[in-house]
């Protein structure tokens, strides 16, 4: 800063033609001649999966997305060491982390084993690493599956106690990024967003049930796993949120807020909106559903809510997932 600068008007007592100014001050850019720093990127792994579309959507809708870059693992495998030599880390000073492994069943197979551990604890752990070396803050995307179910509503503080090979996983992951001091952990359950996911599929299911040429009669719908949908919208803005608001690091329950259900009544809520035949859905046990599958079935949190007055503390608040769900359903 020029202490002359006529921008700052500043009434020296000493008039600075009669005070000592060293060299250094004399030749100090004027306001009108500074090249702001350019601000710090961000980064978002996982950016083809539901969670990354909807985070480069805010982005964009926002104006920020040319300070974002977005990766894939086509591009960036987190859980390749050598893999981290390819960024300038220096430029970057958030890191959101919507990359996972998610396909729950196959988890258990011996491939899936490894896959799952790789995206879901070893690369989390070299990215929280990474972050933690160059103070970057670190936005990592949790689930519900950390935990057992035992408890109707799951807080932040409850120990991890996962179930299955993909729950276990992702609680290693959580517990990794803890170990970055500058941390968000977003936990979410029951994820919709863009590309594959269970509304979708419903509604599929509910157009081929209204039609007659079909022969598809009915869908059985497992009616004893509750929780509440998370759309990634309100994800990516709740993650915008804390980034923005520089809430207190830690772990945030992220989850659509409003009544807790069961996937047989979210199932019939799609069908009765989409064609009116929401009696056409069977509730049916978790046992009972997969009785017959031909690989090996995870086993599944019976609840899956979590608690969100966290979130609701630093001023984020969640929209109601059925009211949600009636304006997705009108994307379809």
């Amino acid at each position: 800063m020029n202490l002359a600068d006529p921008e700052l008007a500043i009434e020296w007592p000493i008039p600075l033609d009669q005070a000592t100014v060293s060299e250094a001050d004399l030749n100090h850019p004027m306001l009108k001649d500074v090249v702001p720093m350019a601000p710090k990127r961000t980064l978002v792994t996982g950016c083809n999966g539901q969670l990354g579309h909807a985070v480069r959507a805010l982005a964009e809708e926002r104006g920020v997305a040319k300070d974002f870059d977005f990766c894939d693992i086509d591009t960036f495998d987190m859980s390749d060491p050598a893999a981290y030599a390819q960024y300038d880390w220096s430029l970057y000073g958030t890191v959101i982390n919507c990359g996972a492994y998610t396909a729950v069943d196959r988890a258990e197979t011996p491939e899936g084993r490894v896959t799952a551990w790789k995206a879901n604890a070893t690369g989390p752990a070299l990215l929280a690493r990474t972050c933690a070396g160059h103070g970057i803050t670190l936005v990592h995307v949790s689930s519900d599956y950390v935990f057992d179910g035992t408890a109707e509503v799951h807080t932040e503080e409850e120990p991890l106690s996962p179930l299955s090979v993909y729950g276990q996983t992702k609680a290693a992951g959580d517990i990794a990024v803890a170990g970055c001091p500058h941390h968000y952990i977003m936990r979410s359950s029951w994820v919709i967003g863009e590309g594959h996911n269970f509304v979708k599929t419903m509604k599929g299911l509910s157009d081929r049930v209204a039609d007659p040429e079909d022969g598809l009669e009915q869908v059985t719908v497992v009616d004893d796993q509750l929780g509440r949908l998370t759309f990634t919208r309100d994800m990516a803005e709740a993650i915008f949120h804390v980034l923005g608001s520089h809430a207190p690091y830690g772990t945030y329950d992220c989850t659509g807020s409003g009544a807790v259900r069961s996937w047989a009544d979210i199932a019939r809520a799609v069908f009765e909106a989409a064609n009116g035949n929401g009696d056409r859905v069977a509730p049916v046990s978790t046992a009972d559903y997969y009785a017959n599958a031909a690989g090996p079935v995870a086993p599944r949190p019976v609840h899956s809510a979590l608690d969100l007055s966290k979130l609701e503390s630093v001023g984020f608040n969640m929209p109601d997932w059925e009211e949600e769900l009636g304006e997705y359903l009108k994307t379809l």
